[in-house]
């Protein structure tokens, strides 16, 4: 049970910080669909993101490896690292944190002076736009890349021939790096609940574009692990 009240707090800490410097931090237009895409504004969501992970991977790492993330769970699991009754406990945590993290946000913002629209501002919520160039192949495309080289990091840095001491910082900055690449793409996500728990209070464009960031993100952590399970990428 301590593992998945640690996943629960590590995925509501991560969207709290992450998409909160998006929407606290008024970087929305970033993420608004037919906005202009800002390059300086990306470095402080990186960073959010990217440093979110790496205090909660020192902070509840020893207790549940600090996976907050659906897809790392299955990606760990495909490589045998976790056992099959545990898939299902931890994925659940995530969400349930990913949601209250969203949550947490949502309120916070509804007592903004002035007023504040969700539909309007939105909660820091992956998606793709035409409008800025990138579709749907594109954004299927980003995330599967993006997704595997992060489990490829994580899988690699935490194995027996790993650097478990710097496994935190080492996943932390990748998350980062994989950001500055995708956020004008998609947002960024390479994460099933943490694209969840924002499309919830959204609706709309972010919920009916959901399912990629439910499939595409698993399916591509599945393949790194088999990959790790079947040695090729396993010293």
């Amino acid at each position: 049970m301590k593992k998945y009240v640690a996943e629960f707090i590590g995925t509501a800490a991560l969207v709290i910080i992450g998409c909160g410097v998006v929407t606290l931090g008024g970087q929305g237009a970033v993420f608004g669909a037919g906005q202009p895409y800002s390059a300086l504004a990306t470095l402080p969501i990186a960073l959010a993101f990217g440093l979110a992970i790496v205090a909660m991977a020192y902070g509840i790492g020893p207790v549940s490896g600090c996976h907050v993330n659906p897809a790392v769970s299955v990606g760990v699991w495909a490589a045998g690292r976790m056992p099959t009754d545990e898939l299902v406990g931890y994925v659940v945590a995530q969400v349930a944190g990913a949601v209250v993290g969203a949550a947490i946000l949502y309120v916070a913002l509804a007592g903004k002076a002035g007023g504040w629209d969700v539909s309007a501002a939105g909660l820091g919520q992956n998606g793709w736009d035409a409008a800025k160039g990138y579709g749907v192949t594109s954004a299927v495309i980003g995330e599967f890349v993006g997704t595997f080289l992060f489990l490829v990091a994580i899988l690699g840095v935490t194995s027996k021939a790993g650097t478990p001491a710097v496994a935190g910082l080492a996943i932390g900055l990748t998350l980062t790096a994989i950001h500055l690449l995708l956020i004008p793409v998609t947002g960024t996500s390479v994460n099933p609940a943490r694209s969840f728990g924002p499309a919830l209070f959204v609706g709309g464009n972010a919920l009916s574009q959901l399912w990629l960031f439910l499939v595409v993100p698993t399916v591509a952590a599945f393949a790194a692990g088999a990959l790790f399970k079947a040695k090729i990428l396993e010293a």
